[in-house]
């Protein structure tokens, strides 16, 4: 019996060591045996506001011409993040980055986000965003590319459904689902 407990522990010794190779002064590669991901689900809302004394999207950029429709139209973001469709819901962190009209054919947008967190165990934390939104469709998947803090090497997906939007003023409120992984 023990030498099957000694086996045992030099077995997860072995496993949960870092193995380490060095490639001249540019670069290391460590390859972990084990790796302890956690899984993160997110729920917020996302306050696009054009219009108003504060709107929190503004266009930096519009097409040369009327000829290319909203083709190369820019907008710079610094969007409140809220747990319930509200805008006056508690603030759970801002969104914060660019969005353009990057599709002559249909509704697509270029998105290059970051989502800082000020909430809870999130506090000081991101979690980024670069990807395409066809902004028409009922439900878009977006990438979740990398991430800090707690969302350190974060990777994973953001499926976003619009749950409102004024054709007037163009302000809308769009409800946020993330599944992240991250160590």
């Amino acid at each position: 019996m023990a030498c099957f407990v000694t086996f045992a522990y030099y077995y997860f010794i072995i496993l949960s060591t870092s193995f380490t190779t060095i490639h001249g002064l540019f670069s290391e590669q460590s390859v972990s045996a084990i790796r302890m991901e956690k899984l993160t689900r997110l729920h917020f809302y996302f306050h696009d506001i054009h219009a108003g004394q504060n709107p929190t999207a503004i266009r930096i950029v519009g097409p040369p011409n009327k000829s290319v429709g909203s083709f190369g139209t820019s907008f710079m973001i610094d969007d409140p993040l809220t747990e319930e469709p509200e805008a006056s819901s508690k603030l759970v962190g801002r969104a914060q980055g660019i969005y353009a009209f990057a599709s002559q054919q249909d509704s697509g947008l270029l998105m290059v986000l970051n989502f800082a967190f000020i909430e809870g165990m999130y506090n000081g934390s991101t979690l980024s965003i670069l990807g395409r939104n066809p902004f028409m469709d009922t439900i878009r998947e977006m990438p979740i590319v990398g991430g800090s803090g707690v969302f350190r090497y974060a990777r994973g997906y953001a499926l976003a459904k619009t749950f409102s939007f004024s054709e007037k003023t163009e302000d809308a409120v769009v409800q946020y689902n993330v599944c992240v992984l991250h160590h």
